[in-house]
């Protein structure tokens, strides 16, 4: 006998588990993973900032609009912080300076900026490559938080379950029908589930459920992004270090453990797999570090790679199909998604419900999927 319920929500990863949380006192609420665990595949392999120097206006605003939950957090929603401050370092060579100055323009709405020279640069990260050949200018916003997703995820999870809602794991969707108004869904060990509304959170996979519900596909493209560890100079004090970025998408890197990680922001066009970490992006990684930094990457202590999603406009897809009733799209959160999550989650529950639209700042028809209808 199928299990009913108000909302479904496939994905247990943040888009999964914040819809969830959210929907879960409008009705009965089931977030469906496929895993073992939620948070198992793009969302446990995050570089799990805060920062604003991250995608267009539109992903700005969206993460302006959730700051208030990392800072306040909903009563019960955690019992230790959702982040910890982590100053964010832009710098740029000689040749980039006119990017930096246009970044500078395009982030003042949203941070509070401090432009550095080449003096700021050595204090406030002693293993930049600074001068000729290196960074000859920074910009550094002081109040951005390095997130816990362990942390933020459990949070999710709690309001949903306080909710009444549930995680079911190990409920990998292999069939999906739609008959006098209501989805009915089975997974690979048999289990059936029924709802009226269908949440699309699936990541990688959203257009692979999409297509097993007969929903056109949105185009979404999953790529692939790899980070390394390694040992960094005996004598740098890592967690003293601001999480550091090329203002060209090249290269970042901050403190880990005691050790330094790095992503050379490769962006490898890729099925929906659980990602590896290719040989090539490793290598790249570490190129770019020797390049950028003093740093001789001489063993890599670990590497990893996940899937960061984008719709072809690189905007989230939140809203109702066009072309099937009471499927709901929540995908393309791009490498945004830990710190759009509040605000995202709030966006479901009022398309979802017909309730006030809670974020001015962003326009309703930025996320429509409908907009893909055309292409």
């Amino acid at each position: 006998m199928a299990r009913t319920a108000d909302f479904l929500v496939i994905g247990g990863g943040v888009a999964g588990l914040s819809a969830g949380a959210a929907l879960a006192p409008h009705g009965k609420t089931l977030v469906l993973e496929a895993e073992a665990h939620t948070g198992f595949h793009t969302s446990g392999r995050s570089a799990t900032m805060f920062h604003y120097a991250l995608g267009d206006a539109l992903i700005r605003a969206l993460t302006l609009a959730s700051r208030s939950t990392f800072d306040d957090p909903p009563e019960g929603f955690t019992d230790s912080p959702l982040g910890m401050p982590l100053p964010i370092l832009l710098h740029a060579r000689a040749e980039e300076v006119a990017l930096l100055e246009a970044e500078e323009r395009a982030l003042s709405p949203f941070a509070t900026l401090e432009p550095l020279d080449e003096q700021g640069l050595r204090e406030i990260c002693p293993i930049l490559r600074v001068g000729e050949g290196g960074a000859v200018r920074g910009l550094i916003d002081q109040d951005t938080l390095r997130i816990d997703q362990h942390a933020l995820m459990q949070g999710f999870t709690r309001m949903l379950r306080r909710a009444n809602g549930e995680v079911v794991t190990e409920a990998r969707v292999v069939t999906i029908k739609r008959a006098n108004g209501v989805w009915t869904l089975t997974s690979a060990a048999g289990d059936a589930f029924e709802a009226p509304v269908l949440v699309n959170a699936a990541g990688p996979w959203a257009d692979h459920v999409a297509t097993m519900a007969g929903v056109r596909a949105i185009g979404l493209q999953p790529k692939r992004r790899t980070i390394i560890t390694f040992d960094a100079p005996p004598e740098i004090d890592t967690s003293a270090m601001p999480f550091t970025k090329t203002v060209v998408d090249e290269l970042y890197f901050a403190g880990e453990s005691g050790r330094l990680f790095a992503s050379p922001m490769d962006e490898v066009p890729s099925d929906p797999c659980d990602a590896q970490p290719d040989e090539y992006e490793t290598a790249l990684a570490a190129h770019r570090v020797a390049e950028r930094t003093i740093v001789d990457v001489r063993r890599i202590h670990s590497k990893w790679a996940g899937l960061r999603s984008f719709t072809p406009d690189r905007h989230p897809a939140v809203g109702f199909a066009p072309d099937c009733d009471g499927f709901f799209w929540f995908a393309g959160q791009g490498g945004a998604g830990l710190q759009t999550s509040p605000a995202l989650a709030r966006i479901v529950a009022a398309l979802v419900t017909g309730g006030e639209w809670p974020v001015p700042a962003v326009a309703a028809s930025a996320l429509d999927p409908a907009r893909f209808r055309a292409g």
